[in-house]
């Protein structure tokens, strides 16, 4: 059985309909997302798997495998990192691989990740505590990148009900509470629809802000909007007080993109109302600071004349 699991775990293997679920070795670059938990990882299959079926009526089916690592034959090099569990979570079209590490996080992924976040900083401390952490990455069937992020946040939002505290996007350079993801009231029952319905940058992408040295204000900018076929968008203001602004008109933006399959292009112009009109540019080879595994769109304010050229 469990020579069978690290098979299908690697990729090798028919998928059936009616049978064990085997990950997708096509996906070279999948997506993924990160638990961190408040103590020692302690996951139990059976607890995970109806953690899963509770969550939504569509996963009512969903299968979790976990299996634990045989510790290595020789010791690790000081940078290296030994996972102590492998997890299979599947149902319909969608298998996601757990990865487990009884140790913390690297440092530096989660300062990435949480420095810039939303999160009460309050609450910031509780992430950089942590004592075991999970990656999930997709390793299913389906094509559309947010039906993937939408199965990792689910199965990110089970898992959590085992002592998560916060879920990381890394590629995003973002961060959100575990509970955040847990089924609510005001969903009516319908999680995958919530879920579907984040902002784009609240966890599946992410928004942050900071200085640079020489210039006044704030550089704002996304990060793994490639991930949608999007580019990532930039602005900088002068004042450093638009920051929600910011963030709310780039969500707005991408919405938009993803409604209307329109895209943006390097000079494209932008009317919010009668007097707000925006430019788009290409980044400069100065600006090392935006750049971008995709696209990379650089908004600046323009005046109604230019803006309607």
């Amino acid at each position: 059985m469990a020579d069978d699991f690290f098979d299908r775990f690697s990729g090798r293997g028919t998928p059936r309909p009616d049978a064990a679920p085997v990950a997708n070795p096509r996906l070279t670059d999948p997506v993924g997302l990160q638990c961190l938990f408040e103590g020692p990882l302690a996951l139990d299959a059976a607890e995970v798997q109806l953690a899963l079926r509770d969550y939504h009526r569509d996963m009512a089916n969903a299968t979790a495998e976990l299996a634990a690592v045989p510790p290595p034959d020789k010791p690790l090099a000081p940078d290296d990192e030994q996972p102590t569990l492998l997890g299979l979570l599947a149902w319909g079209r969608h298998v996601v691989k757990l990865v487990g590490f009884d140790s913390p996080m690297p440092a530096e992924a989660v300062e990435a990740c949480v420095r810039p976040s939303h999160i009460d900083p309050a609450y910031k401390p509780l992430a950089y505590q942590h004592k075991s952490y999970v990656i999930l990455y997709y390793a299913g069937y389906e094509l559309d990148p947010m039906e993937q992020y939408v199965a990792l946040a689910a199965c990110a939002g089970a898992v959590a009900y085992f002592g998560a505290t916060f879920v990381l996007n890394e590629i995003a350079h973002t961060a959100i509470p575990a509970p955040v993801l847990h089924p609510h009231e005001e969903d009516n029952g319908d999680m995958l629809a919530a879920l579907r319905g984040l902002p784009l940058l609240l966890v599946y992408c992410g928004f942050v802000y900071f200085s640079v040295e020489g210039q006044s204000g704030l550089w704002m900018r996304t990060h793994g909007c490639h991930r949608f076929g999007l580019p990532d968008l930039a602005y900088h203001d002068e004042d450093g007080k638009l920051i929600e602004f910011t963030f709310q008109l780039f969500n707005n933006l991408f919405a938009y993109l993803r409604e209307t399959g329109n895209s943006f292009v390097p000079d494209c112009r932008l009317q919010l109302d009668n007097d707000m009109f925006f430019r788009l540019r290409a980044r400069t080879s100065e600006e090392w600071y935006l750049e971008s595994e995709g696209e990379m769109l650089v908004a600046e304010r323009i005046g109604p004349e230019e803006g309607k050229q």
